[in-house]
């Protein structure tokens, strides 16, 4: 499998969104201004309708039907569950703590330090959900496995991703608006996975998974790159006072990202190589926790704090940092095949149990 140009360019198509969005925000700045005119319960709606553009056709991939799989080989979803929601929240809580209001202390401001502390938060309590079968699939997962670490870890987010940030950020001592909070994973998390559920249903019975699979998801394809592109171009007009004030905060953000990246991955995999999992199976468990569902992170701190635009920006960073980072690690994923087993099957079931 090889990396789509889009996601290759991912980093650049960012960095042109951004300078796009902060000109528009300075020379128009009545596009924001109308923009902020269109909300319900805090959710900007025509943002909240182009994440939606996004997280939907991503939900098309996921098959619930193979959770029944579970059971195969349960040490590897172990691995990915206790690494994604009992680790990966808090130590990118610990970490960002740590940067931003202590080693950074100097440079960022106490208001600032809070609203990317949030930002990071968010990205940390939602792993990844798309990317990962790009990730898997340079790394030559096992492509039945990834998908049952993605379907499970979607109804997990269900779950536990209100719970989780709510609580870190009550920690931090951020005021929650909850009623904000779940309606945002109500919107963007339960809305487009029952109705890609309820489109899976309709299609595979009409013509079958394979056209599923080969036709009509990859018909959304330009649906989700021009989503995210315009998404990010109307949040970066929104932050663009903030970019141009502090240019220097986006490399600050990005230091505890990328450590905490290389860290979760590390714990994953080094686990994974601990419980002699294969490589097929170890490597897309490393790769879903270091990876981001970073479009949910987008939308919920949009929804949260509408009027603490660090907090959107510190996602948007995640963002901008997630390919090359990720691309990293499937080059380090890729020298240490010899370090696992393999496979009996595509069933991802090994011989040593």
């Amino acid at each position: 499998m090889k990396i789509g140009f889009f996601e290759k360019y991912l980093t650049l198509f960012v960095l042109v969104c951004m300078v796009i969005g902060v000109l528009l925000g300075q020379l128009f700045p009545i596009v924001p201004e109308f923009l902020n005119q269109f909300e319900i319960a805090s959710v900007n709606i025509p943002i909240g309708i182009l994440i939606w553009l996004m997280i939907y056709p991503m939900m098309l991939k996921i098959d619930f039907g193979s959770i029944k799989n579970v059971g195969k080989n349960p040490k590897g979803l172990f691995v990915t569950w206790i690494t994604n929601w009992v680790i990966k929240p808090f130590t990118m809580y610990g970490i960002a703590y740590l940067f931003f209001f202590v080693i950074f202390k100097t440079l960022i401001p106490l208001n600032l330090a809070n609203d990317y502390l949030a930002g990071a938060v968010l990205l940390g309590a939602a792993p990844c959900t798309a990317m990962v079968f790009v990730w898997s699939g340079l790394t030559k997962g096992n492509p039945a496995y990834t998908l049952v670490q993605v379907a499970t870890n979607d109804l997990i987010i269900l779950l536990l991703f209100a719970p989780i940030v709510g609580f870190l950020l009550n920690v931090s001592g951020i005021s929650v608006p909850w009623l904000t909070l779940f309606l945002s994973v109500f919107l963007f998390v339960v809305i487009p996975l029952v109705a890609a559920a309820i489109t899976r249903h309709f299609i595979i019975k009409k013509k079958g998974i394979d056209y599923l699979n080969n036709n009509f998801i990859s018909k959304f394809n330009k649906v989700t790159i021009s989503g995210l592109l315009l998404t990010l171009i109307l949040i970066f007009s929104l932050q663009s006072e903030l970019i141009l004030s502090n240019p220097l905060h986006i490399l600050l953000i990005a230091i505890p990202l990328i450590i905490q990246t290389f860290l979760i991955f590390s714990i994953a995999y080094g686990a994974s190589k601990a419980l002699k999992l294969p490589h097929d199976i170890a490597a897309p468990a490393g790769m879903i926790g270091a990876s981001n569902f970073f479009e949910l992170a987008v939308a919920v701190a949009i929804a949260l704090f509408p009027l603490n635009p660090g907090v959107a920006l510190a996602t948007i960073v995640g963002v901008l940092t997630e390919v090359p980072v990720m691309l990293i690690l499937v080059k380090i994923a890729n020298k240490t095949t010899h370090w696992f087993p393999k496979s009996d099957s595509n069933t991802g079931v090994v011989s040593n149990g």
